[in-house]
């Protein structure tokens, strides 16, 4: 999951060396927090949080698949 994450967010932004990924396991739940340079934290959450809606959805699915959870969280 932390790949696929790592790998959207690197795609979206313009500081692509800035982008972190934090994985905390739960039994059956994940959560990913990600942290992005000030200046493309807007790129990744785009117009009405359009863009972070949709990390989340391609992250929930891959997270089915495994029969897992997963949620995506931005770091400020």
């Amino acid at each position: 999951m932390k790949e696929l994450v790592v790998q959207i967010a690197k795609a979206l932004v313009d500081n692509p060396e800035s982008v972190e990924v934090k994985e905390i396991q739960g039994d059956k739940s994940t959560i990913l927090e990600l942290k992005v340079s000030d200046t493309d934290r807007g790129k990744i959450i785009g117009k009405e949080g359009r863009i972070i809606k949709s990390i989340r959805t391609i992250v929930s699915s891959a997270a089915a698949k495994l029969d897992k959870r997963a949620t995506v969280e931005i770091i400020e």
